[in-house]
């Protein structure tokens, strides 16, 4: 069992590296592409698509497969290990390529969330950047009107000194008027 779970893990770590490799430039499918399709079911030049990067799961589960089985067939053969004859054998074979695949996807949520993160970092900045613009003149409007309310008030007060003591007061006033 102990085993096992090494080629699992290193399944995980090479599935990955797979997808990685194919996020970065999809030579190879593309060579793969121009010998087996005629011209016009050619892939376009702006197409990233891989092997196993922006692959559909069966297309993906398929080249896996394939790949594990060929490696298989090629250490049966030139090494003394027995990969086919074995429950083992063919345990390991599984543990590998279910590893793969799941290297392969925890690899496109890395790439897309760093992608994801990348795009709304910048806007949050720019986000942030604008509220403490907005903020900065929200005080200085504040400011402003403070002192200009105090300036006008100031001002009022020195041109009319003695308006507020020739006003009668509201008990004058109704008496004036008769209500009181």
């Amino acid at each position: 069992m102990g085993i096992e779970l090494v080629i699992f893990i290193a399944a995980i770590l090479f599935g990955i590296f797979l997808y990685w490799r194919e996020s970065n430039g999809n030579g190879a499918y593309r060579f793969l592409n121009k010998v087996v399709n005629s011209k016009e079911l050619q892939m376009s030049a702006d197409n990233p698509k891989g092997f196993v990067y922006k692959q559909d799961f069966l297309p993906r589960l398929v080249f896996v497969a394939t790949l594990v089985l060929v490696a298989a067939v090629i250490i049966e053969f030139l090494t003394p290990l027995a990969v086919f004859s074995s429950y083992n054998g063919i345990s390991m074979f599984a543990s590998f390529a279910v590893g793969t695949l799941i290297g392969t996807y925890l690899a496109a949520f890395v790439i897309k969330s760093t992608e994801v993160i990348e795009t709304q970092s910048e806007s949050l900045e720019d986000r942030f950047d604008d509220v403490v613009e907005k903020g900065k003149d929200f005080l200085k409007d504040i400011k402003n009107k403070d002192n200009k309310a105090v300036e006008e008030a100031k001002q009022e007060i020195k041109n009319n000194p003695d308006e507020k003591k020739s006003e009668k007061s509201a008990r004058e006033r109704l008496k004036d008027k008769g209500l009181m």
